[in-house]
Parts: C-alpha cells; sequence; structure tokens
C-alpha cells in the first residue's frame, strides 16, 4: 500500500471516530439522553396529548421509555413503556432530566406496575400538561 492510501485510509478513520463522538455515540452517560422526534413527529405527537373526560392525560411517548419508583433516575426501575401512546394519571416535580424541565408523570406501566416517567419521555407541549392534576 502507498503512503497515499495510508493517509488517506488514517484520514477516513479520524473523520470516523470525530463523528461517532458527535453523534454521542460512547459510553452511556449517568442521565438518560433526550428521545429523539423528528422535527416532523414532535408536533403531530404533541398535537394527540390531551386530558380526557378520565381526567387522564393521554399522550404519545418514547417507546422503551422507563417507570421509576420515585421522580429520580437514581430510584428503582418498575418497569417500562413498550408502546408509543400511554395514559398518565397525574403529574408531580422530581429530578430535572433533559427536557428542562423537573415534571414526571405518574403512569401504570405495560408490566402493570405504577411508576413516575420523565416529561421528557412524553411528548407534551407543555409540562405540566395543562388540565392534569398534580399528585
Amino acid at each position: 500500500m502507498s503512503a497515499r492510501s495510508h493517509f488517506s485510509l488514517a484520514l477516513a478513520a479520524v473523520a470516523l471516530t470525530a463523528g461517532l463522538a458527535a453523534t454521542g455515540v460512547g459510553p452511556a452517560a449517568a442521565v438518560p439522553a433526550v428521545p429523539v422526534v423528528k422535527a416532523a413527529e414532535a408536533p403531530a405527537a404533541a398535537a394527540e396529548c390531551g386530558v380526557r373526560s378520565d381526567r387522564r392525560l393521554w399522550c404519545g411517548n418514547r417507546v422503551g421509555a422507563k417507570g421509576y419508583q420515585h421522580r429520580s433516575y437514581g430510584s428503582e426501575v418498575r418497569g417500562p413503556l413498550n408502546t408509543g401512546f400511554s395514559w398518565f394519571q397525574c403529574w408531580g416535580h422530581g429530578d430535572r432530566h433533559g427536557g428542562g424541565n423537573d415534571i414526571w408523570y405518574w403512569t401504570k406501566l405495560d408490566n402493570g406496575q405504577w411508576g413516575n416517567v420523565p416529561a421528557v419521555d412524553v411528548y407534551t407541549s407543555v409540562d405540566p400538561a395543562p388540565g392534569l392534576d398534580q399528585c
């Protein structure tokens, strides 16, 4: 292999490494990352959010979002939200998260356990969701 080929290969490796670093691929962070929602999907997901006659918030959410025992990432994980649309009973203040606030939503998770889900994983247009009771 020529020197020029070695140089091109090394340059490509540097570019790949820099690209992976810029996308956040690497060691896990202490606080879960903000979910990636395409700009076209976010307004549609938030538009479907609302408190219905049953006094629950029905809203799109990040598939795989975790529900915690307390409103803290340091508490026990109770289970996941495996579906992309769920209901939430009420909201409360807790740990700050990647959504830029400290709002968490209380719901029955897909495994039947109750848990707190950080608002960053619920596709509301504003937190707390208007009309939903605080708990």
